[in-house]
């Protein structure tokens, strides 16, 4: 192979890597308790040890060059496991798309920089090449950003099963492959007679990769969020068909409670027993209980809270609600339903994981202020709890559809136009909801 061309300088390589390693890394949650100066510190480490490594590997030619460098693309998986907080399967994903992109642009950069160079020897200079260089990888890595940023929310969420974290790394293997034949010197219909051909053949291929790559992780962004939104739209439509459910036998046990009243009245008038007495008190306390903790003044967030308190009794927690159902009245059954299902229901599955019945405690405030619907839902937890991408830490084993309930709450508070924010802190478990109830009237009429 004709050598008109020089190889690309270890120092440029090494640089198109880093960048692309930084990109993916800066969309992917950190690790928890790593400062800034740190993270970066860490990040200037590994730029140096793979510019050292890209230095000793440069001397090395044809097929020696290409099996060295697969261990290099092995090294790439260090600053994700130092850096990112995530499983194995997502950060080789990351780094399989970091190494093609990084290959794509330092072979596409130092092929347009010879380019010029050949038409233009005053070129030759190192200001220039360095200019030249940074100029054409800020091109490729900011049209590269744009693209993924459109994806942040899956890259930083979405589970990578095993079957397509390998079927990445194995389009990342073939393409490196293909793009190595022109540099192997072998006789492959994939091979260059000059330089030129070589550096030709791999940014193409290099292209492709990147093209390709991209277009599979957007299928795997696709199945996510239609999994997603189709287990939302399922949580919904289960809350409110509990709400359904539990409204006959709740006006049942409405019937019996106020049978029940006229019954104790009938008794009291015949028995004279002290004993019988107070056992009859009882029963009328806990009646008026009842009534006054499930009369809010909306009648469909008052089925929910029966149901939730029987539930809650069962358990023995410890609900209580000051509520102003009238203020609830623009929101829709189903998302009413659902708001309130899945908050409950995260709450009763909180403290019951505690062992003290005197801890399970959760308090309910709905509210409305100054134009704004004010929900708020306390309730006790595990001291350990803590809260990871707006969602608490899960010890279920179902790790992949964990979250699925608050994500159902923010996407109901969003409808409104509002949010929702959770907090924990000192055995505490706090969410909070805030809609503008203004402009859910004004959209309801």
């Amino acid at each position: 192979m004709s050598s008109e061309l020089q190889n690309i300088p270890p120092f440029w390589n090494a640089l198109a890597l880093w960048t692309a390693d930084m990109l993916y890394i800066h969309f992917l949650p950190r690790r928890k308790g790593l400062y800034r100066w740190w993270f970066w510190l860490i990040a200037a480490c590994w730029f140096l040890v793979l510019w050292g490594t890209m230095r000793q590997v440069a001397p090395l030619d044809g097929m020696a060059f290409n099996l060295a460098y697969v261990g290099i693309a092995l090294l790439t998986f260090a600053p994700f496991l130092c850096l990112c907080k995530t499983g194995l399967t997502c950060s080789v994903t990351y780094c399989a798309r970091a190494f093609i992109l990084g290959g794509f642009a330092a072979s596409l950069a130092w092929q347009l920089y010879l380019f010029q160079v050949g038409h233009y020897p005053a070129w030759d200079a190192l200001p220039v090449e360095v200019a030249f260089m940074l100029a054409v990888y800020g091109v490729i890595f900011a049209l590269m950003y744009l693209l993924e940023r459109y994806n942040r929310k899956q890259i930083a969420e979405m589970p990578i099963s095993l079957l397509s974290c390998v079927s990445t790394v194995l389009i990342a293997f073939i393409i490196y492959v293909v793009s190595s034949l022109s540099f192997s010197g072998l006789d492959t219909p994939f091979g260059g007679t000059t330089y030129a051909e070589a550096f030709n053949i791999r940014s193409i291929v290099y292209l492709g990769g990147v093209a390709i790559l991209y277009a599979h992780h957007l299928q795997l962004c696709e199945s996510y969020t239609t999994l997603e939104r189709n287990t939302l739209e399922t949580m919904l439509n289960t809350q409110y068909s509990n709400y359904l459910l539990n409204q006959e036998a709740v006006d049942m046990v409405n019937r019996k409670y106020h049978d029940l009243k006229h019954q104790i009245a009938i008794l009291r008038s015949e028995v004279d027993a002290a004993q019988r007495l107070d056992y009859l008190d009882r029963m009328e306390e806990e009646i008026q209980v009842y009534e006054t903790q499930n009369k809010t003044g909306n009648q469909y967030l008052d089925t929910i809270l029966t149901s939730k308190s029987i539930h809650c009794q069962k358990e023995h927690i410890q609900l209580t609600c000051v509520v102003d159902g009238a203020a609830l009245g623009f929101l829709d059954v189903m998302d009413l339903s659902a708001l309130f299902g899945n908050a409950l229901d995260n709450a009763i599955e909180a403290v019951v994981q505690l062992p003290d019945p005197e801890q399970r405690l959760i308090h309910l405030s709905v509210s409305q202020e100054r134009g704004f619907l004010r929900i708020r839902l306390e309730n006790r937890c595990l001291e350990e709890e803590t809260v990871t991408k707006g969602l608490p830490k899960t010890s279920k084993r179902d790790k992949r559809n964990h979250g699925f309930g608050l994500k159902s709450i923010c996407a109901i508070a969003e409808k409104y136009g509002g949010s929702a924010t959770v907090h924990a802190e000192k055995g505490w478990f706090e969410l909070r909801v805030l809609i503008p109830t203004a402009q859910a009237e004004e959209e309801r009429h």
